[in-house]
Order: C-alpha cells, then sequence, then structure tokens
C-alpha cells in the first residue's frame, strides 16, 4: 500500500499505493507512511523525497472513511506521527516534493500542505470537506491554508467546500507549477535532482531556517536566521566558498 523507490542518486520517490480506493489514508498506511519518512529521514543516500499517489484519480482522498469509528475519529485530532500523516511528513527533516497526480481532499489536503514544494497534474484538484463531514481540521489544514493563499481565498473554499482546480490552485500561489500528467513524475524528479545538487546538510539547515523563522514574527525570524548563520558561517572556509562558486559559475553556464 506504500511504495518506496530510489530512482536516482540522492531521490527518494513514496508513492500512495491504494488506487482503488482513491489512495484512502487507512490505519496501515498511516503507520506505514510515518515509518518510511523516519527511514529516509535517516538514510544518508536521501537527499530529497518525493511524495506522491498511485493512478491518475487521486493523491489521497484523506482518511478512509470505511474506518471512521472511534479510532477514525481519534486520528483527526492525533499528534502522533504514526497515526497524523501531515506530522509524519513534517517530522521529516529532509526536503519533500509533493507530486500532486489526482485529487487531494481533506486530510489529503492537509498532507499535500505539510510538503515543501507542490507541483500538480492537471488532473490535480483541492478541496476542504471538513465543513461539510461536520469534523473540524487537525491536521493543520485551517492554519496552514489561510497562511499560504491569504485568509479570504481559504475561508471561500473551507465555508463551502468547493473544489479547487490546478490551473486556480496556480495561480492563487497554492502550488509551484501545473503540468500534464505524463510530464508530472518527470518534473517532480527534476526539481528533486537539482536540490539533491546541493550538499545535504545545507538542505537541512536551510529548509528548517525558513519553516522555523516563518512560525514566528518578522523580527524574531531574522533573530533567528542572524543566531542559526552565525552558528553555520563559522565553520566556513574561504576555500570552501570559492570551490563552490565555480561550481555555481559552471552550472549557470550549462543552464
Amino acid at each position: 500500500m506504500l511504495l518506496v523507490e530510489k530512482p536516482q542518486p540522492g531521490i527518494a520517490v513514496v508513492t500512495f499505493n491504494r488506487p482503488e480506493a482513491m489512495n484512502a489514508l487507512s490505519k496501515a498506511l498511516r503507520a506505514a507512511l510515518q515509518q518510511a519518512m523516519a527511514e529516509l529521514d535517516a538514510d544518508p543516500e536521501v537527499k530529497v523525497i518525493v511524495l506522491t499517489g498511485a493512478g491518475e484519480r487521486a493523491f489521497t482522498a484523506g482518511l478512509d472513511l470505511k474506518e471512521l469509528g472511534v479510532d477514525g475519529l481519534y486520528a483527526a485530532n492525533a499528534r502522533e506521527p504514526e497515526i497524523n500523516p501531515a506530522r509524519a511528513v513534517l517530522a521529516c527533516s529532509k526536503p519533500i516534493i509533493g507530486a500532486i497526480n489526482g485529487v487531494a481532499i481533506t486530510g489529503g489536503f492537509e498532507v499535500a500542505l505539510a510538503c515543501d514544494v507542490l507541483i500538480c497534474s492537471t488532473n490535480a484538484r483541492f478541496a476542504d470537506t471538513h465543513g461539510r463531514v461536520g469534523i473540524t481540521p487537525g491536521w493543520g489544514l485551517s492554519q496552514k491554508l489561510s497562511r499560504v493563499i491569504g485568509p479570504y481565498r481559504a475561508k471561500e473554499l473551507s465555508l463551502t467546500g468547493n473544489f479547487l482546480s490546478a490551473a486556480q490552485a496556480y495561480d492563487w500561489g497554492l502550488v509551484n507549477r501545473v503540468v500534464g500528467p505524463a510530464e508530472l513524475m518527470p518534473a517532480a524528479l527534476k526539481l528533486a535532482g537539482e536540490m539533491a545538487s546541493i550538499e545535504a546538510d545545507m538542505l537541512v539547515t536551510y529548509k528548517a531556517m525558513i519553516d522555523d523563522g516563518y512560525a514566528l514574527s518578522l523580527g524574531d525570524g531574522l533573530e533567528l536566521e542572524h543566531a542559526r548563520s552565525l552558528a553555520h558561517n563559522v565553520e566556513v572556509t574561504p576555500e570552501m566558498v570559492e570551490a563552490r562558486r565555480l561550481a555555481v559559475q559552471a552550472r549557470g553556464r550549462s543552464q
């Protein structure tokens, strides 16, 4: 139900593999995701992760409604990453590219929002149906969505349950780019490869600086940047900078 592949050096692809159930997040799938993310986070050979869904219908339709008994309702508010898949994604220190191949609905929308970059197929659509189901979100949607697209647009989506198309998601700044279905994984892997060409510790350090600072006021974020920059840059030598500068110039000439 969860595939983990390493198609090229430095990159892992994690695929929700329940296409017959629109990749719904069953209890077993959520536990498998947490285990996979923890293992990939600890794997020194992996720098970047691509998260996607099998088929063209769904990235993931969210919680498996067949399991919405007592345990399922608890899962909607659980903080444990083996139960809460958004936290399983957020707990990973490495960059995660969400390759949104189809619908990302409610809990699936929350998992998408936990990724660092979103590339979506023209088949992708997003919807927050929490209001229509009668369960308030517990995996971050009510807070993260408004910070990404603004509170007015977030309220329009969440208070109607309407679907947002891939094109509209791009226009609203929710996703980085939209490509045809056949181009989704090539585009995601190309971007992952570009990230993976950077040193692993730098990817982790810079991602954390952005995420941790974004949760603060601008003033506090600037203080965080200053403190972490001092701690990191003191370890950098002029020779290291010069070697990397030459590599940047060579890359610029080849692009």
